[in-house]
This record gives C-alpha cells, structure tokens and sequence, in this order.
C-alpha cells in the first residue's frame, strides 16, 4: 500500500510526456485451438478457500480468504471475478483456480463478492459501496490473518477488472461524491485481466458479448444512456490520473474484451502522466486469463509478483 499523492506527483513529472502509443508485447506460451467458455472453465475441480468473511450485511457482502501456509505476514491480491456485472452470471467461483495458484505460491487471496446488476442492491451506487467495503475491510483481517497491506495487488477479470481498477482509483474521487470514502485502501499496483478500463469506449465499440451498451447504462443506474456524472465517478478512465501502477492484460485472440480497448486506455492513461502497460498474450482468449493451467498464466503471475515483491 501506498500513498496516493506522493505517487500521483512522482509519475506525472515522469510521464509527462508519454503520450505515444503504447508497446503491446506479445507474450509466448504454446497455442490453443480455440479460447475455452467460462462454463468449461468450471467443469473442472476447484479447490476452496480457507473462509468465507462478511464485510457488511447484506448477503453479498462477503469476501473469501485464501491462506499460504505458515504464519506471515502474507502479500496480499484482492481479487474481484468479472460477469459482466450481471446477477444472472457466476460470482466468486470463477476466480477459484488463481487463488488456489497464488496460495499455494505464498500470497494470501481475497476474493470478494459484491451486488451486480439485477441483485437488489447492484449497479451504481451499490455495486461499488460493497466494493470499496470489501477492499476496506482487509485492514480490519490483517491481523488476525496475518496479512502484509504494505505489499497489496489488485486484480480483476472483465467486468471485475473495471472494478478493479476502479477500486484502485478512489483515491481521486471528490468529496461529493456518492463513493467518496476519506481514507480508501490503495494498492500497490493493480492488473487487469481483459479488463473492460473505460466504461465510455466499451459502451461504444464493444463486441456487444456484455449485453453493452445497455448493460453499461444499467451499471450506471440509468433506464437509457448513463449520465455523465455518473460516468465520472465510476468509469477508471474519468479518473485519471490516480497514481497507482497500472498492468493493462489482453488476450490476443479475446472475442469479449479486444486487446486494442486496452491500448486506448493505456494512451490515455500515459497521456495523463500515469505509469501504465499494456500487454497483450498469445494464446488467450478471455477465460485464458483466469486458468492457472494455460499458457498465458506464469507471465500473468510473473506481473503479480514483480508488483508485490518487497523491495518495490
């Protein structure tokens, strides 16, 4: 954990003028013959997590503890499962295989969940209430957990990747907003797995697989386009720049969430003096990304690590 206005400072003069186009690397890790579906994806056996903690009161309002073994102080990866942000999709679960990887590494995983759309409490503002309590509440586990919050990583997939890094933003929000809490929980660094970053151009040039652009409105709370308050509070990219290390990852062959929507948030986000990457993996589609059995998986992990590692 870092503070906000010491790195907001350092990387605006440093990236002042990183304003071209990002470098989308490649990564190589063997080949599929075609991206896996979620459903796939949870045919197989998953592990469980260690125990489940409630961070509010409402039934969603839960998030689930991984533990290495030994007694600490662990690194920590809050964790946040995509869906579109749609009730109707699986939560937590989808996020078993890597916080059962991460575990068995030495890093300590929670894995929240939270009110989506079509919950009774989902989309804005609720959505991102639990989320901001959820992230919150680590302060209150890390000691009874033994959990090391000067070494923390956010990470999302899809739709929780916009959470995600969204979560990582809350230091810029106003204090008239809705969301505004006075002293949020900041990580490290955060990395997004096909993370849908700009609400605005997934909204606008998305594959249409989310239901988007409705489900984008709906998100927002509105019955027909979102209002652009709104947008500014909830959208990463409105947010800019936030000072928080920013690892923007793509499938390259992701029918959901493009590689290039990640590119053009990396621009903007460099634009706005952040430190910022985008990389795009061979071998991935969408689900790839949260299957600790793919190729794609020990580059995803090597990010993890190099944010988390103590001489950071």
């Amino acid at each position: 954990m870092r503070p906000v206005l010491t790195l907001l400072t350092g990387w605006a003069l440093a990236g002042a003028c990183a304003t071209t186009a990002p470098e989308t690397a490649p990564v190589s890790g063997g080949t599929i013959e075609r991206p896996i579906s979620f459903s796939e994806l949870l045919e197989r056996a998953r592990a469980s997590a260690d125990v489940r903690i409630a961070y509010g009161e409402g039934d969603l309002e839960y998030g689930e503890l991984w533990l290495p073994d030994g007694p600490g102080p662990h690194p920590v990866v809050a964790m946040i499962h995509g869906g579109c942000w749609q009730a109707s999709l699986p939560g937590t679960i989808l996020q078993d295989y890597l916080a059962e990887d991460l575990r068995a590494h030495g890093v300590a995983v929670w894995n929240i969940e939270y009110a989506r759309i079509g919950h009774e409490d989902g989309a804005y503002p609720g959505t991102f209430e639990d989320i901001a309590a959820g992230i919150d509440h680590l302060r209150v586990l890390a000691g009874p957990y033994g959990l090391d919050l000067d070494r923390l990583v956010f990470t999302g997939h899809s739709a929780g990747g916009h959470l995600a890094l969204w979560a990582a933003a809350r230091g810029a929000l106003e204090p008239g907003s809705a969301l505004y809490r006075e002293d949020p929980l900041l990580p490290d660094g955060v990395i997004t797995l096909a993370g849908i970053n700009d609400l605005e151009d997934y909204r606008a040039h998305g594959l249409g697989r989310c239901g988007e652009p409705g489900t984008v409105d709906a998100l927002g709370g509105a019955e027909a386009a979102m209002d652009d308050e709104v947008y500014a509070q909830i959208s990463p990219a409105q947010l800019l720049p936030f000072g928080v290390e920013q690892i923007i990852i793509s499938g390259e062959v992701d029918p959901i969430v493009p590689p290039v929507l990640g590119d053009r948030y990396v621009l903007l986000a460099r634009a706005a003096g952040e430190s910022a990457r985008a990389v795009a993996l061979e071998a991935a589609g969408h689900f790839e990304l949260i299957d600790p059995t793919a190729p794609a998986w020990p580059a995803i992990r090597a990010e993890i690590d190099r944010l988390l590692a103590p001489e950071r």
